[in-house]
């Protein structure tokens, strides 16, 4: 999603964002591997994601929440003082767009899911593959759409802190309330998946902070993209 925004607009990320928000998404990346790897840990024999860890994961989300709150409280009245003049819109015409945007992106993800899961499995795909593939996607062509528009209108932090917030919020809201309701076996997913999204973040981080001036070019962007190309790739070979 960074890789695709930084292709339609280079995105200048904000100093804030790259030293207090982005380190959260590598520590998310950091405790799903560990929490994933039961069987180093505990001798279990199986690598499971146990209640204890969807508990574990609910409480950092928590953590995540009120360490983001507290940042904008103490940013908000400089946000407020440099940010560029925006139209204002009644406040139900607002909640009216937000609403009608959410449902018509939940029905459009669910289509799009429910028909590309269709086409995997007739064609003998597992529900692993399906699901690092073919669901990930669609459920992330909301993040995409939200990202890309932020990104034509010259809103880099908006663009970036819309992925961020969701790979928080995936791993230890969603992953942990599932868990928290029943224990989830990991299959097939392995330490290269988890590992892969790791990398990500970390290259995420470097391209970000190290160069350009906190600035992810086309270049590094279209670089992403490659790397997410030949991810899928992998797997699929792998399958």
């Amino acid at each position: 999603i960074v890789g695709v925004s930084a292709l339609v607009f280079p995105l200048k990320v904000g100093r804030g964002i790259m030293l207090n928000e982005v380190p959260l998404v590598i520590l998310s990346c950091i405790a799903l591997l560990i929490c994933a790897n039961g069987p180093f840990l505990d001798g279990s024999g199986h690598s499971v994601l146990s209640r204890t860890d969807g508990l574990l994961f609910l409480l950092f989300f928590a953590i995540f929440m009120r360490y983001t709150f507290s940042i904008a409280k103490n940013t908000g009245a400089q946000a407020g003082v440099n940010a560029e003049p925006v139209r204002e819109l009644p406040v139900w015409r607002s909640a009216l767009y937000i609403l009608g945007g959410l449902g018509a992106l939940i029905w459009g993800g669910d289509v799009f899911v429910e028909g590309a899961s269709s086409l995997a499995r007739s064609l003998g795909v597992s529900d692993a593959v399906i699901g690092l593939t073919i669901v990930a996607a669609g459920t992330s062509v909301p993040d995409l759409a939200a990202s890309v528009v932020a990104a034509v209108k010259h809103r880099p932090d908006m663009a970036v802190g819309n992925v961020i917030g969701s790979c928080v919020f995936n791993v230890f809201f969603v992953l942990g309330t599932s868990a928290a309701i029943r224990p989830l076996p990991m299959g097939t997913i392995s330490n290269f998946d988890f590992l892969s999204l790791l990398c990500a973040s970390v290259v995420f981080w470097l391209f970000g902070w190290f160069f350009r001036q906190r600035t992810i070019t086309r270049f590094e962007g279209g670089i992403m993209v490659a790397a997410y190309a030949g991810y899928i790739v992998a797997i699929l070979i792998r399958s």
